[in-house]
């Protein structure tokens, strides 16, 4: 195993990890009961954004069977590349139409924090 590249892997799999820390660190740090609609609408925005990126991600996975290992020694670079389009189609897709997880989530939020 070549590990010259080791480095680069190592900043990919922090990068990698990033969107889940962000949005936990945003869930945990935040009191929602005192939150603006428009906060409250965010957040969920972000977990819809998080799942579909999850979602893409497995979708991903079933097609990398056929990739073959070891081929190309920057393939943690594509990896990478291939990560940021996925957080990327899912921010914007969230944002444009998305799948109403959010819309949902807020309803159900706005319902137990008695702001309607």
């Amino acid at each position: 195993m070549d590990i010259s590249n080791i480095s680069a892997y190592t900043d990919y799999l922090t990068k990698q990890s990033t969107s889940q820390t962000k949005l936990n660190n945003t869930l945990t740090d935040t009191d929602y009961s005192k939150a603006g609609e428009d906060e409250l609408l965010s957040v969920c925005k972000q977990f819809e954004a998080y799942f579909l990126e999850q979602v893409f991600k497995e979708m991903k996975k079933t097609v990398d069977c056929f990739k073959e290992e070891g081929s190309d020694p920057n393939n943690h670079l594509v990896d990478f590349f291939e990560e940021k389009v996925i957080q990327d189609l899912t921010a914007t897709s969230t944002e444009k139409q998305g799948l109403g997880v959010a819309q949902m989530l807020y309803e159900q939020m706005k319902r137990n924090y008695n702001m309607t």
